[in-house]
C-alpha cells in the first residue's frame, strides 16, 4: 500500500528546514514546539466534540505536521528519523495485543486493559514507583485523575461513594478555616483532588466536564453580552442574575 501524500509531506518539512527554506521553520526546536502540540492536539479533540468531520480532518493534518517535524529535527540531529517512530509504535502495539498478534485469549475488555497494563510494566521495568510515569506536562486535573486510578489499583480507594463525599466537604471546611493564602491554595489543591475522585468514582472525565462548563459559560455569557440593554458594567447584582436566567433559557 503506497501513502505518496505521507511521503509529501515528510519531503516538504525536509525542505522547510532545509538552508533554502524557512528561516522560523529552521529556527524551531522540540522545545520551542511544544505549546503547537498541546494546541493542535487540543484543537483535534475540539472537532471531535463538534462531530465536525472536515474540522477534524484539517486539525489532525495539524497533529501530524508537528509529529513529522518532530521526527525531522531529530533527524537532523542523528536521533532517530520518522521511520525510527513508526517502527517504534508498531513493535509496541503489535506486543501489547497479543490477543490478536499472539494465541493469548481474552474474554473482556477488561481483560484486554490489564494485560495492556501487565505488558506495559514489563517494558518499562526502571519503574520503581506506580506513580512514575505520569506526564509533567498534562493539565493538573488530568493529572490528577491519571494519580487517582494509579492508586486505586494498588488498593487505596475509598470503601464507599459516602465517604468520599465525606472527604469532599471535610477538605472544603479545612479551606474555610485555612488562615493565609498558602494554606487556601493548599486547601483548594485538596478540594480540587477529592472533586476528581468523585468524578473518577461515577465515571466522569474531570478534564471533559470541565472543558464542557467551559464552553457552556462562554455560550451563556455571549448570550448575556447580545441581550443586555445596557453596559455590563453597569449592571446591579440583580440585573446580572435576571440577565443569568434568561441567558440559561436560550443558551445550550
Amino acid at each position: 500500500m503506497q501513502y505518496p501524500n505521507i511521503e509529501r509531506l515528510i519531503e516538504i518539512i525536509g525542505i522547510l528546514r532545509s538552508e533554502n527554506g524557512c528561516k522560523w521553520d529552521r529556527e524551531q526546536t522540540h522545545a520551542t514546539l511544544k505549546r503547537n502540540m498541546l494546541e493542535e492536539a487540543y484543537e483535534a479533540v475540539d472537532a471531535i466534540d463538534e462531530n465536525n468531520v472536515s474540522h477534524l480532518k484539517e486539525e489532525l493534518g495539524d497533529v501530524l505536521l508537528q509529529v513529522v517535524l518532530h521526527a525531522q529535527i531529530a533527524k537532523e540531529l542523528k536521533e532517530f528519523d520518522i521511520e525510527d517512530v513508526a517502527k517504534g509504535i508498531s513493535e509496541k502495539l503489535i506486543h501489547r495485543h497479543p490477543h490478536v498478534f499472539g494465541d493469548v485469549k481474552v474474554n473482556t475488555t477488561e481483560e484486554i486493559l490489564d494485560n495492556w497494563e501487565k505488558l506495559k510494566k514489563e517494558e518499562k521495568p526502571h519503574r520503581t514507583s506506580i506513580m512514575d510515569g505520569i506526564s509533567k506536562s498534562q493539565s493538573a486535573l488530568m493529572s490528577a485523575q491519571k494519580i487517582s486510578k494509579k492508586a486505586v489499583k494498588t488498593g487505596f480507594e475509598w470503601p464507599d461513594e459516602k465517604s468520599l463525599y465525606e472527604s469532599v466537604y471535610s477538605e472544603i471546611e479545612e479551606f474555610k478555616q485555612a488562615k493565609d493564602i498558602d494554606e487556601k491554595e493548599e486547601e483548594l489543591g485538596d478540594i480540587l483532588f477529592s472533586i476528581v475522585n468523585l468524578a473518577r468514582w461515577n465515571k466522569i472525565d474531570a478534564e471533559q466536564a470541565l472543558l464542557k462548563t467551559n464552553k457552556k459559560f462562554i455560550n451563556r455569557f455571549k448570550i448575556m453580552e447580545t441581550i443586555a440593554k445596557k453596559e455590563l458594567e453597569k449592571l446591579t447584582l440583580e440585573e446580572w442574575d435576571e440577565l443569568w436566567k434568561e441567558a440559561k433559557k436560550r443558551g445550550l
